[in-house]
This record gives structure tokens, C-alpha cells and sequence, in this order.
């Protein structure tokens, strides 16, 4: 990661990168992290605060090996009777940002996540499923829950 920082017209330029490897390590961006990244950067902890906020990938709390990052846009929520978000949150008993006792998952509304083609959408660690049903989610938490770790922000 130094080398990509000292290659770079500023140092600036990579504190995602740095971030996301931080995070990566840690499994969130812990305080200590942000403390190095901002070291690495020659940025305050407060500047690299205040990018980690911004972003909806990089948490700043401990999350699930699974984040599943549900659109809230609103061609999502036309496309379905009721919140898939809050089916989620209430099939894996737990509430915005927490995790599953089992460490398994996380659920975060997000932003719209440009995949209204299929909507309604979610994210789970870098890969996008769309055309949800309550069913179809269902599914996907077996799949995740069997499935090697080879996506992407696994831990």
C-alpha cells in the first residue's frame, strides 16, 4: 500500500484504498486503523472521518461477514409491497447495522444502488441481486450462509 501512496500525484488520491485495506484487516475501520491510514495519508484522523462517514462501504462498526446493503431508492419500493429491508432486518432479528448473533450478517438500507432494471436490489459484498421477493431472499441467506467465502470484503 506505501508504494501505491508514494506513486500517487498526492497522497490524497488513495485514502479509500487505504481505507477499504484497513477495513479489509480489521474486518471495519477501527480507530486504530484510522489512526494509521491518517499517519500513512499525512491526513488528520478528522479529514479521513469525515470521507468514512460519506461512504456506505466503509464501517465504521463491526459488521457480519455478509453486509447486505438493500436500495432504498424509490424504484425499488415501487416494485414491491412493503419494506424487503425490514423483512430482513425482522427474519434475521436484528435492527439497521447490527449483526446476526451467528456473525453472519449485517443489513444496511443504502442509496440507490444503479441496478433498477431488477429492482428491488440489494448488494451483498461487492455482488448485486435484483427481481427480490421475500421468497427470493430467503434463498439467498441459505445460499450465503453454505457458500465459501470468494466474494468480495469477505473476511
Amino acid at each position: 500500500m506505501k508504494g501505491r501512496i508514494t506513486e500517487a500525484e498526492s497522497p490524497r488520491e488513495q485514502a479509500i484504498n487505504v481505507m477499504y485495506e484497513v477495513q479489509r484487516y480489521y474486518g471495519h475501520l477501527t480507530d486504530e486503523g484510522l489512526q494509521e491510514a491518517a499517519a500513512l495519508l499525512g491526513m488528520t484522523p478528522l479529514e479521513l472521518e469525515e470521507l468514512a462517514t460519506f461512504y456506505d462501504f466503509i464501517y465504521r462498526e463491526p459488521v457480519g461477514r455478509f453486509v447486505l446493503h438493500v436500495c432504498d431508492g424509490v424504484v425499488c419500493w415501487m416494485f414491491h409491497e412493503g419494506s424487503l429491508f425490514d423483512y430482513l432486518c425482522q427474519k434475521l432479528g436484528v435492527c439497521a447495522g447490527e449483526v446476526t448473533a451467528d456473525g453472519m450478517f449485517t443489513v444496511l438500507p443504502t442509496a440507490c444502488i444503479g441496478n433498477c432494471n431488477e429492482a428491488p436490489a440489494m448488494v451483498v459484498n461487492g455482488r448485486f441481486f435484483g427481481n427480490l421477493t421475500p421468497q427470493r431472499l430467503d434463498e439467498i441467506l441459505e445460499q450465503l450462509k453454505t457458500e465459501p467465502c470468494d466474494i468480495v470484503l469477505c473476511r
